[in-house]
């Protein structure tokens, strides 16, 4: 396994899309004196507006050699606890964690270790106490964007200095390969480290090809230890950015199986066949 090279964050200019590490946090061992284990935070299925089901997902991150994986479908963590029961029954070398990408007012957040899902649109700084009410993580998403779907920087700092330590976020994803060649999305490494918000990165991934595109680097080897390096803010990170060729190509996907699941809902609803669109698990 290649070990992280850190440098600093401003490389991302340097050469987009190619991997592109942290700086380690300052008076940690740098990541070649430790062990080091790869999560990918950020993952979609069939059951929101990926293309694959939850078998490809597994077998693509067992493939990557990846420790830890989050199922982060769009409002829903039905295909996270099915992921999840399935990785232990079959007993791979690897941990689910049960997540949610969240759309708020303010943006999407990435709320992993859930055991319920959290209802949508509201702002992100209530979203972000619902996720720690039930012990989870809130990341903040493909952040400094100026589109509605990110957070802005005003949103980030106001989260970050709230009275009420609940409603703060628990790291920021740095790099998105769905967002990486953006240049707003250069600034976001540095505006970490100005802020103490922990560095995550993750593929974003709406297909089993992509899984383990950009990866969150820690130590340990399961997702507790994923969860203390969160907490401790000693996280390392990589990834490669897409290129626009291949996000044509999933948006050609995403169409596609959105009008099977459109003529399997209506032929479900209307005639009684089948179960309705395919959510990618067993059901």
């Amino acid at each position: 396994m290649t070990e992280v090279q850190p440098r600093p964050a401003a490389a991302l200019d340097e050469q987009p899309g190619d991997v592109a590490p942290t700086a380690w946090p300052e008076g940690a061992p740098p990541p070649t004196d430790r062990p080091m284990s790869r999560a990918d935070l950020h993952i979609h299925t069939l059951a929101s507006d990926g293309v694959d089901g939850v078998d490809a997902i597994l077998d693509a991150a067992v493939v990557a050699g990846l420790q830890v994986i989050a199922i982060t479908d769009h409002e829903r963590i039905d295909a996270a606890v099915i992921a999840q029961r399935l990785a232990r029954e079959r007993e791979l070398p690897l941990d689910v964690i049960v997540g949610e990408e969240v759309s708020t007012r303010n943006g999407h957040l990435v709320a992993l270790f859930l055991t319920r899902r959290i209802r949508p649109w509201g702002s992100m700084r209530d979203a972000v106490a619902q996720v720690h009410e039930q012990g989870g993580l809130a990341i903040v998403a493909h952040p400094l964007v100026p589109y509605p779907l990110c957070a802005s920087e005003r949103t980030i700092r106001r989260l970050l200095d709230d009275a009420d330590p609940t409603r703060r976020p628990d790291a920021i994803e740095v790099f998105n390969p769905t967002t990486a060649r953006m240049r707003w999305s250069a600034r976001v490494p540095a505006f970490a480290c100005e802020t103490g918000l922990t560095q995550v990165a993750s593929s974003d991934a709406h297909r089993a090809s992509a899984v383990g595109r950009a990866v969150t680097r820690f130590r340990g080897d399961d997702a507790n230890a994923l969860r203390s390096a969160i907490m401790d803010n000693a996280t390392a990170w990589e990834g490669t950015a897409y290129v626009w060729l291949e996000q044509v190509g999933m948006f050609r996907q995403q169409t596609a199986k959105n009008v099977r699941a459109v003529r399997d809902t209506l032929r479900h609803r209307l005639l009684r066949i089948g179960n309705g669109r395919d959510l990618g698990y067993p059901r």
